[in-house]
C-alpha cells in the first residue's frame, strides 16, 4: 500500500530531524521547506499521497558537512524492496534546488522482482535509467559513457552496469542505504556549491538559505492496466482563465506520449490519440476532485503531479501553478469573488511591479532570444521596428504604417515628436532618469538607454554590437524596455491585457489605500491616459515639453534671440494663446480634480540648434546672419547647464516668461471654470534654493492674477508651491514654507544633487557600484532613504512646523516605486505622482502597504 500511514511516529536521529510525513507530524517551512510542508497538507485532506519521510534543513547541512544519519531509520517507513524517489524542498519553490533523482533501490534483486510483476523491457528501463541518474549524479561520471546503450533495455541494463563499473572503477552500489545516502549527499552538497547559492542569491534567497529534502516511495505507473503519469491544473497559466489542462505519458501497451496544452487534450478526442478522460474516465474524475479540493483547501490554485497504476490515482506533488502577471490576477480576483480567500489577501499575492507585464506589450517568454547587446531598463515593454536615427525618419515611417525604433545618442526636447511617432528608444547614453527614460515611460513607450557597448556611428547610419554584428537603418530589432535588452529580428509579442480582473483588482486596491496617487502628465494624452488608469490628479505637468512643436518653436527662438523685454513679451505673446488652449485643455479633461503646473524648467540652449545645418536653417528663419546666430548659440551654452541659468533663475532673469505662463495658467482657469467645476490650478516654481526667489516670482504671479481678474471680472483662486530639487530648499524648508501652499519633492534633480552624480552619465558605472557595494540600488532607480531620504523628512518635519496645512509629495519618478511610496507614506507625504503607466503600479502598492499596517 502506497498511502501515507496516519499515526507513524516521527523518527528524530538527533539533529537529522527525519520525519515521516504524517497529518500531525512537526514539519514546517522555515525548518522542512514548501514541498514537505504541501505534501503535508495532502495528507491531512486524506489525499493519495505516497508514503514520505521529510529531512530538515538541518539534516540535510549535517549530511553535506559529511555526517550520516541512520539509514535504517530512514528506510523503515517504506518497507522491504522499496522504489524511492528523492526531491529538493526549498523555503521558496522560486529558489530552485537539485533536480529529483528517480527510482532509488533499483538493484538486481529488484529488477527480478519487479520483472515478474511489470515485465523485463520495462523493469528494465527503470533500472536502467536509475544507473545512470546515479552515475551522473553521484559518481560524477561522463554522461556521455551511456551514448552506445542498446535499444533493448534488457540488453541496455547489462551495457549500463559494465560502463558504470569501467568508468567508476567499482561495482554498482546494491545496497539501497548506500544508494540513498549517495543521493543524499549528492543533492546537499549540490546545493551548497558556489553556483547554486549565487543563482538562488539573484532570485532573492539569503546566502544562507536551507533545504530540506524529500523522500518518497515511488508509485511506478506500470501495469497491465491504465498506467502513466503527468500533470494537471484547473486553470490557464498564461490568461488565468478557467480550464482543466495538463500533460499526460500513457505507459500503457507502449503508447507514446499524450501531451496537453489545451483543454481539449485531456476532456475530448485528441489526433494523436485517446485523451486522460477516454483512457480512465474514473480516474480523470478523481484527479480533478483532488485537485480542486487542494485548490478550495490550500486557498490557491494548485497543480497535481500524478502517477496512475491500474486505474488508481497517486498524487506524487502538489506545487503552485505557475503563472504570467495576467494570470496571477486573473487567479487572485477569482479566489477572492468565491470567498477562498478575502480581498486583502488577493491585493497582497500581485507584486506590484508585475503590472507592468499587463500595461505593456512583452516578448513571449517561450520564444528564444538572439540578445545582440544590453543597456538600462528605462521604460517596460517591448516593441519591434525597424532601425531609424532621426525623430523625422520615425514620423516617416509611422505616417507609412511602419513601426520603427529610434536611435539617438541621447535625446532631447526635439525628439520628442520622434519618440512618439516610434514604437521604442535606444540610447547609447543616459540613466534611468535621463530624458529617453522619462519621456519613455511618460507616453508608454519601451525604452532601453545607457547601450554604451553598442557603437554609434550616427552618420553612417550603423550600429555594430558587442559579438561583431552590425546593422544599418531599415533593419528589424527588438527591444525589451522590462530588462534591458536589444534583440535581432522579431520574435513573438505578448499584448498588453488591461482586463476586467485587472480593474476590479485595481478597485479593491483604492478602496483600501490611504495615500493618493497623481500622474505626470504634460499633453491631452497624458491626461487621458492618466484618467485611464484613475490618477487622482496631475502632479506634475512639465510645461517645457508645449514648446517643441515647430510652430512654438519658432516664437520660443524669436523669443531667445530677443534684445528687450518688450521684444521678448511681443514673442512670447505668440505662445500665449497655444500654451492658454493647452491648460484649458488639461482642465477640461481633469474636470475639477487638481492640475499642478510647472513653470518653465530647462536651460534655454536646449531650444537652439547644434548642428551646422540647423543653426543656418534658424537664421534663415529669424532673417539673421549666420555668424551672429552662431555666436548667440555658443553664448548661451554653459559648463554644466543642469546647475545653470534654468528654473526660477530662467524666472527671475527673464519675467516675461514666467509671466506669459502664469497668464495662460489663469486665463484658461476662467475659461474651464464656466463650463464645469471650478478650477484651482497649482503653480509649481522649479529648482527654488532661497526664501527670496519665491517671493519675486510669488510678486509676479500675483500681480498677473490680479489683471486677469480685472480684465475677465472673474475670481479665481490658485495655489503657489515649490518643487524642491536643492539640499537647500530641503534645509531652509522653515523660511520657503510659509509662503506657498506646497512642497513637491523633485527626486530626480535632488538625487542628482545630492550625490554629486550626472543622472545622465550615472549609467556608465552604476552597475559597478551596486555589484560592489558601494550602493545598495541606483538611487535613481529607488529612492536612497537615508541620504536624499534624510532631506525629505527634514523639509517635510520643517515644512510643518511652520505651516501644519502644507501638502508634501514627490513628483520624480521615484514616485512609482514601491519602496519610495512605503517611505513616503511613513513620512506623512499626502500624495505621490509618477508617470501614467505607473499609476497602476503605485496603487497597488499603496493599498499593500495599507493591508500591510492593517494586520500588523
Amino acid at each position: 500500500m502506497l498511502r501515507a500511514r496516519k499515526g507513524i511516529a516521527a523518527v528524530q536521529q538527533g539533529p537529522e530531524h527525519i520525519t515521516p510525513i504524517t497529518p500531525d507530524a512537526p514539519i514546517a517551512i522555515p525548518t522542512h521547506g514548501g514541498r514537505a510542508k504541501c505534501l503535508q497538507r495532502l495528507v491531512r485532506l486524506d489525499l493519495p499521497v505516497p508514503r514520505t519521510v521529510a529531512l530538515s534543513f538541518d539534516a540535510v547541512r549535517c549530511i553535506a558537512d559529511g555526517e550520516v544519519p541512520d539509514m535504517a531509520s530512514l528506510l523503515d517507513p517504506f518497507g522491504e524492496l522499496p522504489v524511492l524517489c528523492v526531491r529538493p524542498s526549498s523555503e521558496d519553490p522560486d529558489w530552485g534546488g537539485p533536480g529529483a533523482v528517480l527510482n532509488i533501490g533499483m538493484n538486481d534483486a529488484r529488477f527480478v522482482d519487479l520483472s515478474d510483476r511489470i515485465g523485463k523491457p520495462a523493469a528494465a528501463t527503470l533500472y536502467m535509467r536509475f544507473v545512470q541518474a546515479y552515475a551522473v549524479h553521484v559518481a560524477r561520471a561522463d554522461p556521455d559513457m551511456f551514448d552506445d546503450l542498446d535499444d533493448d533495455p534488457v540488453k541496455a541494463v547489462g551495457q549500463a552496469l559494465v560502463a558504470y563499473e569501467e568508468e567508476v572503477e567499482e561495482e554498482f552500489p546494491q545496497d539501497a542505504k548506500v544508494q540513498l545516502l549517495g543521493v543524499l549527499r549528492s543533492m546537499a552538497r549540490a546545493w551548497q556549491g558556489t553556483t547554486a547559492r549565487l543563482l538562488r542569491q539573484a532570485k532573492g534567497a539569503p546566502a544562507d538559505a536551507g533545504l530540506g529534502l524529500v523522500v518518497q516511495e515511488m508509485a511506478l505507473g506500470l501495469g497491465e492496466g491504465e498506467c502513466g503519469s503527468g500533470v494537471m491544473q484547473l486553470v490557464d497559466s498564461v490568461t488565468g482563465d478557467r480550464r482543466c489542462t495538463g500533460r499526460y505519458l500513457s505507459q500503457s501497451q507502449g503508447r507514446e506520449a499524450l501531451k496537453a496544452s489545451k483543454e481539449a487534450l485531456f476532456l475530448q478526442k485528441d489526433p494523436r490519440g485517446p485523451s486522460l478522460e477516454e483512457l480512465a474516465p474514473e480516474a480523470f474524475a478523481r484527479l480533478k476532485q483532488c485537485t480542486k479540493l487542494m485548490r478550495e483547501k490550500l486557498r490557491e490554485e494548485m497543480q497535481a503531479e500524478f502517477t496512475i497504476e491500474n486505474g488508481e490515482v497517486y498524487l506524487l506533488d502538489g506545487v503552485r501553478v505557475s503563472r504570467n502577471a495576467r494570470a496571477a490576477v486573473a487567479i487572485a480576483v477569482a479566489l477572492a469573488e468565491e470567498g477562498i480567500i478575502t480581498r486583502e489577501e488577493a491585493l497582497m499575492r500581485i507584486e506590484p511591479r508585475a503590472l507592468n507585464e499587463l500595461l505593456h506589450r512583452q516578448i513571449d517568454p517561450e520564444v528564444k532570444r538572439d540578445v545582440l547587446a544590453r543597456g538600462i531598463a528605462a521604460s517596460p515593454g517591448a516593441a519591434a521596428g525597424k532601425i531609424v536615427f532621426s525623430a523625422e525618419d520615425a514620423q516617416a515611417a509611422e505616417s507609412r504604417g511602419e513601426a520603427a525604433i529610434l536611435v539617438r545618442r541621447e535625446t532631447s526636447p526635439e525628439d520628442i515628436r520622434g519618440m512618439h511617432a516610434a514604437a521604442g528608444v535606444l540610447t547609447e547614453r543616459g540613466g534611468i532618469t535621463s530624458h529617453a527614460a522619462v519621456i519613455g515611460r511618460g507616453i508608454g513607450k519601451p525604452c532601453v538607454v545607457g547601450a554604451s557597448a553598442i557603437t554609434f556611428q550616427i552618420k553612417r547610419k550603423r550600429l555594430v554590437f558587442p559579438d561583431g554584428r552590425s546593422l544599418m537603418a531599415g533593419d528589424q530589432i527588438t527591444i525589451d524596455g522590462t530588462s534591458g535588452e536589444v534583440l535581432a529580428g522579431e520574435p513573438r509579442l505578448l499584448e498588453a491585457a488591461r482586463d476586467e480582473t485587472f480593474k476590479t483588482l485595481m478597485s479593491w486596491a483604492d478602496e483600501v489605500r490611504d495615500i493618493e496617487v497623481r500622474a505626470n502628465a504634460d499633453t491631452q494624452a497624458d491626461a487621458e491616459l492618466a484618467l485611464t488608469f484613475k490618477a487622482q490628479g496631475i502632479g506634475l505637468c512639465r510645461t517645457e515639453h508645449m514648446f517643441v512643436e515647430p510652430s512654438r518653436l519658432v516664437a520660443m527662438r524669436e523669443m531667445i534671440f530677443a534684445d528687450t523685454s518688450e521684444d521678448r513679451a511681443s514673442a512670447l505673446e505668440v505662445l500665449l494663446p497655444m500654451q492658454r488652449a493647452d491648460f484649458i485643455d488639461l482642465f477640461r479633461i481633469m474636470s475639477g480634480m487638481p492640475v499642478c503646473i510647472r513653470l518653465f524648467d530647462p536651460p534655454l540652449h536646449e531650444y537652439l540648434p547644434a548642428d551646422r545645418e540647423g543653426i543656418r536653417e534658424l537664421a534663415d528663419a529669424l532673417d539673421l546672419p549666420v555668424a551672429d546666430v552662431t555666436e548667440r548659440v555658443e553664448s548661451l551654452g554653459e559648463y554644466n547647464p543642469m546647475l545653470g541659468m534654468r528654473g526660477v533663475r530662467l524666472g527671475i532673469a527673464v519675467p516675461e516668461i514666467y509671466e506669459m505662463q502664469a497668464r495662460a495658467i489663469f486665463e484658461a482657469t476662467v475659461a474651464a471654470s464656466k463650463e464645469g467645476d471650478p478650477v484651482v490650478p497649482e503653480i509649481m516654481i522649479p529648482l527654488v534654493s532661497a526664501m527670496r526667489e519665491v517671493e519675486l516670482v510669488r510678486e509676479n504671479v500675483d500681480n498677473v492674477a490680479d489683471a486677469v481678474r480685472r480684465e475677465t471680472g472673474r475670481d479665481f483662486t490658485y495655489r503657489l508651491g515649490v518643487m524642491v530639487e536643492t539640499p537647500r530648499a530641503a534645509l531652509r524648508a522653515a523660511e520657503i514654507a510659509p509662503h506657498v501652499a506646497f512642497l513637491s519633492f523633485g527626486t530626480n534633480d535632488l538625487t542628482q544633487m545630492t550625490y554629486g552624480l550626472s543622472r545622465d552619465d550615472a549609467g556608465r558605472f552604476m552597475s559597478h557600484y551596486v555589484k560592489q557595494g558601494v550602493f545598495p540600488e541606483d538611487p535613481f532607480h529607488v529612492l536612497d532613504v537615508d541620504g536624499v531620504g534624510e532631506l525629505l523628512e527634514i523639509g517635510a518635519r520643517r515644512g510643518r512646523e511652520v505651516a501644519p496645512d502644507l501638502t508634501l509629495s514627490i513628483c520624480g519618478e521615484h514616485g512609482g516605486n514601491p519602496e519610495s511610496i512605503a517611505f513616503c507614506r511613513t513620512a506623512g507625504f499626502d500624495y505621490v505622482s509618477c508617470s501614467p503607466f505607473r499609476v497602476p503600479v503605485a496603487r497597488l502598492a499603496a493599498a499593500q502597504l495599507a493591508v500591510k499596517d492593517k494586520i500588523g
